[in-house]
């Protein structure tokens, strides 16, 4: 993996443990040049964003003051040409609140950050494979620093277990081994003990010669089992077996033969609920707990998106750029399918675009539900992160009132804006005393 620019977005916890005084500031995420993960440290308490810091020429000389104190933040327009919009919404003169989740000026995007030494220090680091803020850089180290032989790993959908995985197969003593992925949830009913334990000649109706199972394929490598808790109960005791006594049985064999397999696995689901609920067996669980590492999602690692997004674009053919009111909107949603989701909706959209003919992505060719919450009552705010316990993160009345003359009263057009969903934004005006009329 090679480092990008060096200075990225930091994150509460990627500095656990420190003595340190926390050093708020910004973080420049994306500019006229692209993607960056450039700080911006405060001039005492604020910082003015202006054309020549930014090197942005749709930024005014002198464009928007940010500063912070006793963790409130305010941001404010010093009259520019092209306008101060915080988390989408237009800013009329000054906003007072707490960290917004991201701040456009002319064609650059700011993030505020209640710490930027986690990414000063850390960087984002990008190649091919993967793009790594401090986070995940962090938890990738503790997956290739475990001395275990086995190691579990938790996360949502998306978040990159696999890469942690492969991180733990490349510190291991068997880095040119084989590296064996199984997703359990896709092994079709009824053949999950042959696929992992292989099958002797004649073991059953149809079997004309030896088969090697995924266990032997893995043999001096990793064997990397995904979503284990899909794993049929009677095939989680054998392979229990296998993993102690480091031998395996195939079907219709009078004699186990030895392997040397470290094993990963890892589950969207809380395994430990999985057990209460008798649905994952004790001992297995117990067996696979000797180290852990979890994945943070892709909302608690924004300095990442820009990145992910412009490399899916650089892969289209031809290549494509991104408008700045695109990545912004990216930045503003959840993505519950995080980094998965993320590609999947860039890489339909670009081609949205490359059919419309359009040189760039914009906000619109960005689909209303894409990103956001799938039980559509319980979405947060487009500034939440959904996991800071804060709640949601909501402009003011004055914001809204101010984002809806921006697109003069359309609801469904000022929820794009503000990358939200259209049933949240109607809850914000009601909370608010604002009526409008559906639309």
């Amino acid at each position: 993996m090679k480092s990008g620019d060096r200075e990225t977005v930091g994150e509460e916890g990627a500095t656990a443990g420190r003595t340190r005084p926390a050093q708020p500031g910004l973080v420049l995420v994306f500019g006229p040049a692209g993607p960056a993960a450039r700080t911006l440290p405060l001039d005492g308490d604020r910082l003015v964003l202006g054309r020549d810091l930014l090197h942005d020429e749709r930024v005014s000389r002198e464009h928007a003051e940010v500063s912070h104190s006793v963790g409130r933040w305010t941001v404010r327009d010093l009259g520019s040409r092209n306008g101060t919009f915080v988390d989408a919404v237009p800013v009329g003169g000054e906003l007072v609140g707490r960290a917004p989740r991201v701040v456009r000026v002319g064609g650059s995007l700011v993030l505020p950050v209640a710490d930027l030494v986690p990414l000063r220090e850390a960087g984002v680091l990008s190649d091919e494979s993967c793009v790594a803020g401090p986070l995940l850089q962090a938890a990738l180290d503790r997956a290739r620093s475990a001395v275990a032989e086995v190691l579990l790993i938790g996360g949502e959908s998306g978040s990159g277990k696999e890469l942690a995985a492969r991180a733990f197969h490349q510190a291991g003593p068997h880095v040119d081994g084989p590296f064996v992925a199984v997703n359990c949830a896709a092994i079709p009913e009824g053949v999950a003990e042959r696929l992992f334990f292989g099958a002797r000649k004649g073991a059953y109706s149809g079997a004309e010669a030896d088969a090697e199972g995924y266990l032997q394929a893995a043999h001096r490598g990793t064997l990397f089992l995904d979503e284990i808790a899909e794993l049929d109960p009677n095939v989680q005791a054998k392979l229990l077996r296998a993993i102690e006594t480091r031998e395996v049985l195939p079907l219709g064999a009078a004699r186990a033969q030895p392997i040397d397999v470290r094993v990963v696995a890892a589950s969207h689901r809380d395994l430990r609920a999985e057990v209460a609920k008798g649905s994952f067996r004790a001992d297995l669980y117990f067996r696979l707990d000797q180290a852990d590492v979890r994945l943070p999602p892709l909302r608690a690692r924004p300095e990442e998106i820009p990145f992910l997004v412009a490399r899916a674009l650089a892969r289209m053919d031809p290549p494509l750029s991104a408008h700045a009111r695109f990545v912004e909107a990216c930045l503003l949603r959840p993505w519950p399918g995080n980094v998965r989701e993320l590609l999947s909706e860039v890489r339909r959209a670009a081609g949205e675009a490359l059919r419309a003919g359009a040189g760039q992505i914009l906000v619109e060719h960005l689909r209303e539900r894409a990103g956001t919450p799938l039980g559509e009552e319980h979405a947060p705010a487009a500034g939440s992160d959904g996991g800071d316990g804060e709640g949601e993160r909501e402009p003011d009345r004055d914001a809204l009132v101010a984002a809806l003359a921006a697109q003069r009263g359309n609801v469904a057009a000022t929820a794009r804006a503000l990358g939200v969903h259209r049933t949240q934004l109607y809850r914000w005006l009601k909370r608010h005393g604002l009526r409008q009329e559906e639309d």
